[in-house]
């Protein structure tokens, strides 16, 4: 969504992600290097605090508003397991990574909003009087539906200028989209002193896709930017928002490989794999009582009906049902610590993405393969949308040096991409930064 700003260079993170490499071509604002990698770093460094962020932000900001602004923040996410079952009422387990998207925001006088995307180099004006029911494809959509989306539960907006900067890749599977959303929202509401419950505006985030975007997403991203916790993943029961903490073992690290192949989640192929789903559930329905959705659905029910079933909608089907299944084995395995069992149901989990559901590419295939043969790795699938992004792989810490030098080189040599790799940690949700200090 989000254009990236900034400087490729070794520059540190207090538990941030941290750049290195040799200075290569520019893409948007990031300089990359030749084999460019973002390690995470425990050292402490001034430059990737979220507190000198937002402070660079808001010298920006007066620079181009003349106002003091207020900043807020919202993660990425990561989904360690759980594709494509969000929208099926099921089980995910993200976890909100330390890569983020950052607004600034101060009021007008009058009733527009001016939005201005560092990453896209280009002002908007939005007049909160006249808003379009839909949006158009911009950028801006993802801002303008949000305000649409609190005008109608009954917020009353003002006029407020935005500068929106990023440290998080766009198109890569990471929800910068979501981050968007949730950051924009807690920022309109500031300007009328007002908040809302966290699980409301998850829901009023995904309105806000679904219906002014027009990417019927699931809830997951925008919970899990709004509602994360540093160390731990989210294991959310899409249906009833019930959430429990998992605490993440403090001997892996999060490794996110992204295969530079770009994707659009608003586009055919995800609205038509929602649409085979929820004709699954509807053949089903007339088969096993009370199925309202296919988190209502067993294997068992998925093969014994198969015949009542189109292929492609029998194939779509038996991934979702068996993907709930393994995000539950799968939190069992992480409460155990249990690394290598939950990264078996990591691989199985992509083998289904890959063969059922259909929304894997060759250079997601290439990348998992290489890194499940790499030493340290206890697991390895493409996440998000699919079509491309991003692959999570769950690393020995001790290994991920050397696990992301190697993945790099025999990635790029096997597609003649050079990819991006983020070792990053879970993060906090969305929040006020102000001073020297994050205010959830």
């Amino acid at each position: 969504m989000m254009g990236m700003a900034g400087a490729g260079g070794a520059r540190g993170g207090n538990g941030r992600a941290m750049i290195y490499g040799q200075s290569g071509a520019t893409h948007r604002h990031f300089l990359f290097s030749t084999s460019f990698i973002i390690l995470h770093s425990s050292f402490p460094s001034a430059y990737h605090s979220a507190m000198n962020i937002a402070a660079e932000l808001q010298e920006k900001f007066h620079v181009a508003f003349g106002d003091r602004p207020r900043v807020f923040c919202a993660p990425g996410r990561v989904n360690l397991i759980g594709e494509h079952t969000d929208y099926n009422d099921g089980f995910v387990m993200p976890a909100a990574i330390d890569l983020s998207i950052y607004v600034a925001i101060a009021p007008r006088d009058d009733r527009l909003l001016t939005i201005i995307s560092e990453g896209f180099d280009e002002a908007i004006e939005f007049n909160l009087d006249r808003p379009a029911p839909h949006g158009n494809g911009h950028w801006s959509d993802y801002v303008r539906g949000v305000a649409v989306e609190l005008m109608q539960a009954g917020y009353k907006l003002r006029g407020a200028n935005l500068l929106i900067t990023s440290r998080l890749p766009t198109g890569a599977g990471l929800s910068s989209s979501a981050a968007v959303e949730v950051a924009t929202a807690l920022a309109l509401l500031s300007v009328i002193d007002a908040t809302m419950d966290r699980v409301a505006l998850a829901k009023l985030y995904q309105r806000a896709e679904n219906e002014y975007v027009g990417a019927r997403v699931g809830i997951m991203d925008q919970f899990a930017s709004a509602n994360g916790r540093a160390g731990h993943a989210l294991m959310l029961d899409c249906r009833s928002l019930d959430f429990r903490l998992l605490p993440l073992p403090a001997n892996v690290r999060l490794v996110i490989a992204n295969t530079m192949v770009k994707h659009s989640i608003a586009n055919g192929e995800y609205n038509a794999r929602r649409a085979e789903c929820e004709a699954a559930a509807r053949l089903l329905a007339r088969r096993v009582a009370g199925v309202r959705a296919l988190r209502d659905v067993t294997i068992a029910d998925v093969e014994r009906y198969r015949r009542d079933l189109p292929e492609t909608v029998y194939h779509r089907a038996r991934h979702v049902v068996s993907e709930n299944e393994r995000v539950q084995r799968a939190a069992d395995a992480l409460h155990q610590g249990d690394l290598p069992a939950f990264g078996k149901l990591m691989r199985q989990s992509h083998l289904s993405l890959r063969d059922d559901y259909e929304v894997s590419c060759e250079e997601l295939d290439v990348m998992v393969e290489i890194a499940e043969k790499l030493p340290g790795c206890y697991g390895a699938r493409m996440t998000g949308g699919g079509f491309g992004g991003c692959t999570v792989n769950l690393v020995e810490a001790a290994a991920v040096a050397a696990f992301t030098e190697e993945l790099a080189a025999r990635y790029q040599q096997a597609t003649d991409r050079k990819p991006q790799i983020y070792v990053c940690a879970a993060a906090d949700g969305a929040q006020e930064v102000q001073g020297d200090q994050a205010t959830p």
